[in-house]
């Protein structure tokens, strides 16, 4: 008879209060040697205080805390370290002024004569980034600042899985990763669980868990609704468990009625940008699909003054555009959405009307004494219409979960509505309620006649949610048509370059049927 698996982690009736809030209440839980157990739940559910509090980040008020069966305290994160215990949080706790390298060696530099040997650490650095392959972390002298949000995601990863690891947890990891990036991901994720180690894996990609996980555990409102084997929960359960009700229609795409032509780039050249030609009509979600890398962020800052335009040509309603910021192309009637919310969506530690009011000071801020009934009513529109959850405009936006931050940063800009809106993962490390939400607005949107660039490493989303898809690599067009012409197949092969015999691909231009009169 084979041996019981042996129970790595326990823990037992944790409960946990922040001031008068009740963030987890007496929950149970138990992960195993050799097991990948996805932790599943809304924003706000009680996930992150969770894995903090395993973490050493947060202490629980009653509970305990068993490894391998012996009751332990982690009262701090070094603690859990020596204990094997790695976390990668879903906000990243990297140091932007140093390079990959220094990050990931921090706190146990090598040292020659007792002072640091550089050398060794790049060295180091390079044959780590080898054993774990991870190639698109890139050049490990590169400051961690001038990653993007990918990369940063991929260092993350990296030095999480350095040094002596029993329990990895790992905080929506791939919210910012390609299709191929997360292949590679799930299979390291495998290999450790081979070698004996716990992953608690936390993810809103349904899909994933379903692939990858052993069991699942719901968490609800800071309380556990169950335990299950992975191959015994469908996605409509999972769904029903998460938010207490049944969600009907994950993708729903919207109708499609396109009118002129809004948006038209014309051999575009930008940093990272090479002879991109495109057009986007109103009514229309165009979707862009590409790996990490692929350049489709910096198409997307090119087209609002972020990053300078070489050559080519954007034009809106015909006319042409030279746009050199983002303040420029609002009032031509371009918004972009960033990849970033936090770092360049919001201004965190101010309140929700702070933020919805900031980009309309010219509309309540005229003349000597601003306008407070206009101020107030900027804000109350953007609540209503958007339905952000709590409805207190002085509440800071850094104690909103990550779906109603995201609305925020949608809504600030809607009070006078751009022809164009663009959107750069903008379900990123949102919940399965929250995503719906999204979803939601961007079918008003549409409806409304706007114009929508998508752009998304969710390949179930960006092709259910486009009526014309675009794949990009290497910052190009490789090919592009009505989003129901294509294959999850066919997107993979044409993103990673490769034909279904291995071969490198031709650059194939349109898809089949590619012209705008069909986009469901």
């Amino acid at each position: 008879m084979a041996n019981a698996p042996t129970c790595l982690l326990e823990l037992r009736g944790i409960s946990k209060h922040f001031g008068g809030v009740q963030a987890l209440d007496r929950v149970d839980f138990t992960l195993q040697e050799g097991e990948i157990h996805a932790l599943l739940g809304e924003n706000g559910a009680g996930k992150s205080t969770l894995i903090k509090i395993i973490g050493g980040v947060h202490q629980p008020d009653t509970g305990e805390i068993r490894i391998n069966n012996a009751v332990v305290q982690i009262p701090n994160v070094r603690t859990a370290e020596r204990l094997g215990i790695r976390i990668i949080h879903q906000e990243m706790a990297l140091a932007p002024n140093l390079s990959i390298a220094e990050n990931l060696y921090l706190g146990r530099e090598p040292r020659r004569f007792g002072l640091l040997d550089r050398a060794r650490m790049f060295r180091d650095a390079e044959r780590l980034k080898t054993e774990l392959d991870l190639p698109e972390i890139g050049d490990v002298r590169t400051l961690v600042g001038q990653l993007n949000v990918a990369r940063q995601q991929l260092v993350e990863i990296a030095r999480a899985l350095t040094g002596e690891l029993r329990l990895l947890v790992l905080d929506e990891p791939t919210a910012s990763l390609s299709e191929a990036e997360t292949e590679a991901l799930f299979a390291k994720l495998r290999r450790l669980r081979a070698q004996g180690v716990g992953i608690i894996y936390i993810s809103h990609r349904l899909e994933e868990i379903q692939r990858l996980a052993d069991r699942i555990t719901v968490l609800r409102d800071g309380r556990s609704i169950g335990t299950q084997l992975a191959a015994e929960l469908h996605i409509p359960q999972l769904m029903t468990w998460m938010v207490g009700r049944e969600v009907k229609d994950r993708y729903p795409r919207p109708p499609y009625q396109p009118g002129e032509v809004v948006l038209r780039v014309r051999n575009l050249r930008a940093p990272g940008v090479n002879e991109v030609s495109f057009e986007v009509r109103e009514g229309e979600v165009v979707g862009f699909a590409g790996l990490v890398g692929a350049g489709r962020t910096e198409l997307a800052r090119a087209l609002v003054g972020l990053s300078p335009i070489q050559s080519g040509q954007v034009l809106l309603n015909g006319n042409p555009l030279r746009l050199r910021s983002p303040r420029e192309a609002r009032r031509a009637g371009i918004v972009l959405v960033p990849e970033d919310r936090k770092r360049e969506g919001l201004i965190l530690t101010r309140s929700v009307g702070f933020n919805l009011a900031l980009p309309w000071t010219r509309l309540w801020a005229r003349g000597i004494l601003p306008n407070h009934v206009r101020r107030a009513a900027i804000i109350h529109n953007a609540i209503r219409n958007y339905s952000l959850r709590p409805g207190n405009p002085n509440q800071a936006v850094n104690t909103l979960s990550g779906g109603n931050q995201q609305k925020v940063v949608v809504a600030k800009w809607m009070e006078q509505p751009p022809r164009v809106l663009i959107l750069d993962e903008p379900t990123r490390g949102v919940d399965v309620g929250a995503r719906e939400d999204m979803f939601t607005i961007i079918g008003q949107l549409v409806t409304q006649r706007m114009a929508v660039l998508l752009i998304s490493s969710d390949l179930p989303e960006v092709m259910n949610l486009s009526h014309r898809l675009v794949l990009y690599r290497e910052g190009s067009i490789v090919r592009e048509g009505p989003a129901a012409s294509f294959t999850p197949e066919e997107v993979m092969l044409e993103l990673t370059g490769v034909t279904a015999e291995g071969k490198p691909h031709q650059q194939l231009g349109t898809s089949r049927g590619s012209s705008n009169k069909d986009g469901k």
